[in-house]
C-alpha cells in the first residue's frame, strides 16, 4: 500500500511539473493561435522563431550574455572558493558568510541595488552592458562558489603540499593538482551559472539597456500586446529550450554513469 501511494504521489508531482510544458510543446506544432483549440499540424511557429530577426537577435544576445557572465562568474567563484579554502578560519568564515548574502537575497533587491550603485552613484551609462553583466555575475558567482567548495573539502590537502615539496610553484601546483581535483565542481558551477543567467528576469529588468532584451524579459513583455505570431513562436522557443535541457541532462547522466563504471572496474 505504501509503495502504491509513493508511486501515485510521484506521478502527480511529475504530472504537475511536466504537463504544462508538454501541452505547450504540442501546441507549438499546430497552427492554433491560443491554448484550447488544437488545429492542423504546422511548423510555422518554428519558422517564425528562426526567421524573425527580432526573435533571432534576442536569442543570440541572451546566449552570449549567459556564456560571458558564466565564464567570468566561474573564474571569480572558483578563485573565491580556493582562496577561502586556503585562508585562515576567520577569513574563511567571513567569505562564506558574505557569499551567502547574494544567494538568499531577493533578485529584485540585487538588481535595484546594482542599478543604483553603478548608474546613479558611479555614473555608469545605463545604455551600456556593464550593469547587466555585473548583475548576472553577482547572481551566478556565489553559486559557482557553492559548487566548488564541496570538491575542495573532498580533496586531500596533502597532495598540494606534496607538489610544493617536490619543487612545483604554487601556480603550477594550482593548475596541475588542485584544478583537476575540483574540475567536476567547476563544471557544475559553470552549468548552473548559464542556467541562472538564462532564467533571470528581475536583475535584467533593472540593469539592461532599453534596446536589449533577454529571453525572460522579452517573453514577459510579449504577453502585454505582441503580435499573435510572435506569441505562438514563443511556444516553439519554450519547447526548444526544454528539449535542449533534457538532452543535456541525459548526456550528463550517461557520462556520470560511464565514469562510475570505469571507476568501479579500476577498483575491482
Amino acid at each position: 500500500m505504501k509503495k502504491s501511494l509513493k508511486v501515485i504521489f510521484m506521478a502527480l508531482v511529475l504530472t504537475f511539473i511536466y504537463a504544462p510544458v508538454l501541452i505547450l510543446a504540442v501546441y507549438s506544432f499546430t497552427s492554433a493561435t491560443q491554448i484550447g483549440a488544437i488545429r492542423a499540424f504546422s511548423l510555422k511557429n518554428y519558422v517564425t522563431l528562426f526567421t524573425t530577426e527580432e526573435l533571432r537577435n534576442m536569442i543570440i544576445g541572451t546566449l552570449i550574455l549567459a556564456l560571458v557572465s558564466a565564464v567570468l562568474s566561474t573564474i571569480l567563484g572558483t578563485i573565491g572558493a580556493i582562496g577561502s579554502f586556503y585562508s585562515k578560519r576567520g577569513m574563511n568564515s567571513f567569505i562564506g558568510t558574505a557569499n551567502q548574502i547574494p544567494v538568499v537575497n531577493a533578485d529584485v533587491v540585487t538588481g535595484f541595488s546594482i542599478c543604483i550603485l553603478l548608474v546613479i552613484v558611479l555614473g555608469v551609462d545605463k545604455e551600456s552592458y556593464l550593469p547587466l553583466l555585473i548583475g548576472h555575475m553577482t547572481l551566478c558567482a556565489p553559486f559557482v562558489y557553492l559548487s566548488v567548495i564541496p570538491k575542495l573539502k573532498q580533496m586531500d590537502p596533502s597532495i598540494y603540499e606534496a607538489a610544493l615539496d617536490l619543487g612545483a610553484t604554487p601556480f603550477t601546483a594550482l593548475f596541475k593538482v588542485v584544478i583537476p581535483q575540483i574540475y567536476s565542481g567547476i563544471l557544475s558551477g559553470f552549468s548552473l551559472a548559464i542556467t541562472l543567467s538564462l532564467d533571470d528576469y528581475f536583475i535584467a529588468t533593472y540593469t539592461k539597456p532599453a534596446t536589449f532584451d533577454t529571453i525572460s524579459t522579452y517573453v514577459v513583455n510579449a504577453t502585454k500586446g505582441a503580435q499573435t505570431r510572435i506569441k505562438t513562436a514563443l511556444w516553439a522557443l519554450s519547447t526548444v529550450i526544454f528539449l535542449v535541457v533534457v538532452l543535456i541532462v541525459i548526456i550528463s547522466n550517461l557520462r556520470a554513469m560511464k565514469a562510475e563504471n570505469v571507476e568501479r572496474r579500476g577498483v575491482a
